[in-house]
């Protein structure tokens, strides 16, 4: 799922060619082990036109995707396409369970990261986040077409992708390397004006490492962002955070200004 679709029985690929029917198995393999609801299935390939002969072509999408299940089975095989891609009331399930999901390893990588935080484990943080990241071969679906419902799934994993950039980043910090971070923080920062929590990383890196003005800068940058963007001034944090750099406070604590 991070990254192109790649979905194998056996070793060998049953992602099909096709656009939709790509997109039909997209979904079916991030839900998988759930009845994913016909309806749903439906407005993911058509959105709010669907042809009146929908429901048949659904059926002709499945039926594709049985037959390239069929070319992975080995001979004598208990199992038949049916059983792996199953029919269930008003919908369809994919059976198996997976002996690799990357979205799984990344929720799992991500989960031992923010203990290992909590805990103020921030070297173990940033290893299992920087493999968590390490798990993303590029945008997550980045060629199947994509429906209204893959478009709301794709939002959360993007979500859930920038939080674990931001927990990196902060194990990272706590670890001493804000010099290191610098470039990363300040492209982050340019894709993302309206930002706190980056904006103030970049404060910190900045501070840290001699560049106070520069933290400063960064600070202006953001308010005039988010005042000619939203109408609205930074936070109480990042105005606290700003009037400690303008005093010169030698030891801006990451806890008070960037972790939640």
């Amino acid at each position: 799922m991070l990254g192109p679709l790649v979905v194998e029985f056996n070793g060998q690929s049953i992602v099909p060619t096709a656009g939709k029917p790509r997109q039909l198995l997209a979904l079916l393999a991030l839900r998988c082990g759930r009845v994913v609801q016909v309806p749903t299935l439906m407005e993911e390939v058509w959105g709010e036109d669907i042809p009146r002969s929908g429901m048949t072509t659904l059926q002709t999408y499945v039926l594709h995707l049985r037959r390239l299940i069929v070319e992975t089975l080995p001979e004598g095989t208990g199992s038949t396409p049916k059983d792996l891609l199953a029919t269930r009331f008003n919908g369809y399930q994919l059976t198996v369970k997976p002996k690799s999901f990357d979205l799984i390893e990344f929720e799992s990588l991500a989960s031992s990261g923010d203990n290992a935080l909590e805990r103020g484990d921030a070297a173990g943080a940033s290893k299992y986040l920087h493999q968590a990241l390490a798990l993303w071969r590029g945008p997550a679906l980045m060629d199947v077409p994509v429906g209204r419902i893959l478009s709301m799934e794709l939002m959360g994993l993007n979500e859930a992708r920038m939080r674990v950039l931001e927990q990196r980043i902060l194990a990272d910090l706590w670890l001493g390397k804000s010099a290191a971070l610098i470039p990363e923080l300040r492209k982050l920062v340019e894709e993302h004006p309206l930002h706190e929590k980056l904006a103030a990383c970049l404060m910190i890196a900045y501070q840290r490492s001699g560049a106070g003005w520069r933290a400063l800068e960064v600070f202006r940058g953001l308010r005039q962002a988010l005042i000619g963007e939203l109408g609205v001034e930074p936070s109480g944090r990042l105005q606290s955070l700003h009037r400690e750099l303008l005093s010169n406070t030698a030891n801006l604590s990451l806890r008070d200004y960037v972790l939640t």
